[in-house]
């Protein structure tokens, strides 16, 4: 197996695992299903270990709520500075517990006019302010075959 898909093979397989649970719209939670989409504004940071760099990253999060546990939907974010991408993944959220969710799924990076598949492990809380609006501090490790990066930042959502 490549190196590449022996670290992608764990977070995939736990995620499909934790995933188990109604996935009709029909049976999700009512508050979701009255307000299924979300879409959020990322304000955040992203560090390379590796390069000792961080730079300040600007990103987009939309949402489609499946059920009570399952949101399917995409991430783009851009870092810029010294570290100079953009990212687009396709996620799936897990609703672990209240506003309590780990966000794993694939993408591509674009990085000095080349292309990287990378994926993505991480958490999130959404902290509920009232008429859809939500505020999520989430922390991220985004892997990939050249450089793994942490992405850390807060969000500003919105369901309807």
């Amino acid at each position: 197996m490549h190196p590449f898909a022996k670290r992608f093979f764990p977070l995939f397989a736990i995620s499909a695992l934790t995933s188990a649970g109604p996935l009709s719209a029909n049976e999700a939670d009512p508050d979701h299903s009255e307000r299924p989409h979300h879409l959020s504004i990322l304000a955040a940071g992203t560090h390379i270990e590796a390069e000792d760099e961080t730079a300040i990253t600007l990103g987009v999060d939309y949402e489609y709520r499946v059920s009570e546990w399952l949101g399917l939907g995409f991430v783009a974010e851009r870092a810029f500075g010294g570290i100079d991408s953009t990212s687009i993944l396709a996620v799936a959220d897990i609703h672990i517990w209240e506003g309590l969710a780990v966000q794993v799924g694939p993408g591509v990076e674009f990085v000095d006019e080349e292309e990287r598949l990378i994926g993505r492990f991480g958490g999130l809380y959404e902290f509920e302010l009232g008429k859809g609006f939500t505020l999520s501090p989430q922390l991220h490790y985004d892997l990939s075959e050249d450089e793994d990066a942490i992405v850390f930042g807060i969000a500003v959502g919105r369901a309807f």
